[in-house]
């Protein structure tokens, strides 16, 4: 996963972005007492997004071979 697509994993969830710096994002909290329920979407989207990711590395590991799955995930935490 990259900054773009946690980027719109939390404007989806209802957080506000401003570009503060050409290329740079500044979430805004959404208006009310919290962000519970935003956060909760937030991480809802996130995670379903990182468990596609890994059932893609695992079904490519187990069709093509070459390498570990620990090899694999370990690789994906330096993209």
């Amino acid at each position: 996963m990259n900054r773009e697509e946690l980027m719109k994993f939390a404007i989806d969830a209802g957080f506000r972005a401003a570009n503060v710096v050409p290329g740079d994002w500044l979430l805004i909290r959404p208006m009310g007492n919290g962000c519970t329920i935003e956060l909760q979407k937030f991480y809802v989207a996130a995670r379903r997004a990182e468990r596609e990711e890994c059932a893609k590395m695992v079904d490519h590991i187990l069709k093509e071979g070459g390498g570990t799955w620990g090899d694999a995930i370990r690789a994906r935490g330096e993209k």
